[in-house]
């Protein structure tokens, strides 16, 4: 595999990431709206564990970028 070749898949491993942390905070969102209340605290902790899990996975391979504190920011 080549470098750019590398670098192509590292950008998709970090943008996989932001999808699907901003997926989770989708379904957070539209959970509240549709309950007016918060999601369960359950689901808010399992989502931040998958938050996070997400976050090393981007910055393994695109380490600095503003995942990692937009994501934390995240209410």
């Amino acid at each position: 595999m080549d470098t750019e070749e590398k670098e192509m898949f590292k950008d998709l491993l970090w943008l996989n990431a932001v999808i699907a942390t901003e997926l989770i905070q989708i379904t957070e969102n539209t959970s509240q709206i549709l309950r007016k209340q918060p999601p369960p605290d359950a689901c808010l902790r399992e989502h931040g564990e998958m938050r996070e899990t997400a976050i090393a996975i981007a910055e393994k391979y695109r380490p600095g970028t503003a995942l990692p504190a937009h994501l934390r920011g995240h209410q």
